[in-house]
């Protein structure tokens, strides 16, 4: 198996489930109600909804960057606000980041592996370029991250 797949792997384990670190983020996110995504339970910290946004710019972004064509994620680009709390839009949430991290798996899937080392070019941030593969493995690490936190969010729900 070449690295690009055993990375596109590793990212269909978070989404999907058999990640080692515990559930995916679709078992995480099932039972979560729009009401319940769109709460907030803990003062000051995002919303589930607000994370699954943010989860789903940093999958397509990092799809565009694969394709070196990418842009700075800052402010509502990074952080998007939902814009409305009702079931369709928290629904359609949930699917575009499916959608988002299967294109980007199917764009791993597709990378050379022998550019996996190549320094990410114009991702418009300021920290020092790393390499595709650093940026693959920190999506996953990120994606873990805040599967977590909803987690977290989840169980003060229902506290």
């Amino acid at each position: 198996m070449q690295e690009n797949e055993r990375i596109a792997d590793e990212l269909d384990r978070m989404n999907h489930g058999g990640a080692w670190h515990g559930p995916a983020i679709e078992e995480t996110l099932d039972g979560v109600s729009a009401s319940d995504a769109a709460a907030r339970p803990i003062p000051g910290a995002h919303s589930i909804w607000e994370i699954v946004l943010h989860m789903t710019a940093w999958a397509e972004e990092v799809g565009r960057r694969l394709s070196h064509n990418a842009r700075p994620l800052h402010g509502e680009a990074d952080w998007p606000t939902p814009v409305e709390s009702a079931v369709p839009e928290w629904e359609s949430a949930r699917s575009r980041l499916a959608v988002a991290h299967q294109r980007l798996r199917q764009a791993i899937r597709e990378f050379p592996p022998s550019r996996l080392q190549e320094s990410v070019t114009g991702n418009g941030n300021d920290a020092p370029p790393a390499s595709f593969y650093v940026m693959l493995h920190g999506l996953a690490q990120h994606d873990a991250y805040h599967t977590g936190q909803i987690a977290i969010l989840k169980r003060a729900l229902q506290a």
